[in-house]
């Protein structure tokens, strides 16, 4: 199939796919967009939100849309890297066996990724970039395509560890779940209490996931569009060039990785808008969800209650 047609039918069945989540999920349009272009640009997804906003549920709506294998870790506090990676035992031939852990999926749903300790945490890092565990000394490959979305209750830091930037710039996307407005929590009242169950058919396969991730690689850029991207990753760092604004709320900005997520994420968006190539729109329309868990603020920002998606919009 050529890219044309592969970007015409993506159209198609992006349209669909969002009907399909909708049987099941109430609202949260946007987010539901952003770990969609998470998936199909092929990056990992943070979604951050306060208890009982059906981040768990969404997670695996979508992946049942997708036609993906799903599996969920629990994080806790005494959870330990083999929990995630799988281990190795001595079988009845008194031979090593590995037995895989429940890294080993399409799509993993770390649920409370703040919640267990750096060593576990870290657990992850290969997998989510190498796409890959070692244990024992023995490399394996995970199955592609391998997505982490990962939840984090921003409100409850009690007994929590924060993720280290290096861990949270292998998030292509932050997501900020919010409460639902009155009229889609009086429809998410009227659907859960009843006893009717909605079906969730799959509409895609691994196969042509992984198709549509190469053909979005495939789509030009035209080189205005990622100096504009690199220009505005370059704008959230403090330095001699920087912004009185950012000289005075930012300490660290974002790296390299974000100007690469901007572009590979602006592909994506524009191609399930049916277009060929991106423009700046495009990137403005990633930029938040991308920067907003690269930049850390200064005390002065977290004292004035000026946030991160404030700094990026002043930026545009």
């Amino acid at each position: 199939m050529s890219d044309v047609a592969l970007v015409e039918n993506l159209v198609k069945k992006h349209a669909e796919l969002r009907t399909e989540i909708a049987k099941v999920i109430v609202g949260q349009d946007e987010v539901v967009q952003q770990v969609l272009l998470s998936i199909f640009s092929g990056g990992h997804s943070l979604l951050i939100g306060v208890p009982g906003l059906a981040k768990t549920l969404m997670v695996n709506t979508i992946a049942k849309a997708l036609g993906l294998d799903f599996k969920r870790i629990q994080f806790t506090p005494d959870l330990m890297p083999s929990d995630i990676l799988g281990s190795e035992i001595l079988d009845e031939n008194r031979k090593f066996r590995f037995i895989k852990g429940p890294v080993f999926t399409n799509i993993l749903l770390a649920d409370e990724i703040n919640r267990t300790p750096p060593k576990t945490q870290a657990a992850l890092l290969e997998a989510m970039q190498e796409r890959a565990v070692t244990v024992a000394g023995h490399h394996y490959k995970l199955d592609k395509p391998y997505f982490v979305l990962a939840t984090q209750n921003p409100i409850e830091q009690e007994g929590t560890y924060p993720l280290p930037e290096a861990q949270l710039d292998r998030f292509m996307f932050a997501i900020n779940l919010e409460y639902p407005s009155f009229q889609e929590e009086v429809d998410v009242v009227k659907s859960t209490t009843t006893d009717v169950q909605k079906t969730v058919n799959p509409l895609f396969n691994v196969s042509e996931i992984s198709e549509i991730q190469q053909m979005i690689r495939r789509i030009p850029v035209p080189d205005n569009v990622i100096e504009y991207a690199v220009r505005l990753v370059g704008k959230t760092r403090p330095g001699q060039e920087a912004s009185d604004f950012v000289q005075n709320y930012i300490d660290w900005g974002a790296g390299p990785r974000a100007s690469q997520n901007l572009i590979l994420a602006a592909k994506t968006h524009a191609a399930v808008q049916g277009k060929f190539s991106p423009d700046i729109e495009n990137v403005q329309a990633v930029a938040i969800g991308i920067l907003r868990h690269r930049i850390i603020r200064n005390y002065k920002a977290e004292a004035e209650g000026i946030s991160a998606e404030q700094i990026i919009k002043n930026l545009f």
